[in-house]
């Protein structure tokens, strides 16, 4: 197991965040129709706009990332970061 200075355990640290980008990104996706909370679905998109393919004959391989960063995935890093600090 990896444990910083502090004696907390990283892996938590990473999974909460994992979690706070998807429960946010996911309440950003749902909010994103309603007229009082629409702010939290705001962000921006990145990542490749076609996917890379390297085709090496009888081998495939496609590389392809987009990444999306909404409001609420930005709460949801902030709440995973507090309750890791809490626990």
């Amino acid at each position: 197991m990896s444990k910083s200075i502090t004696g907390k355990n990283n892996w938590a640290l990473f999974l909460l965040l994992l979690a706070g980008i998807v429960i946010g990104g996911f309440i950003g996706e749902l909010t994103k129709g309603m007229a009082g909370l629409s702010w939290l679905s705001y962000g921006q998109s990145f990542g490749f706009a076609e996917p890379i393919v390297l085709n090496l004959g009888i081998l495939v391989i496609t590389f392809g990332l987009t990444i999306k960063i909404t409001i609420a995935s930005i709460i949801g890093i902030l709440a995973a970061i507090l309750i890791y600090r809490l626990v």
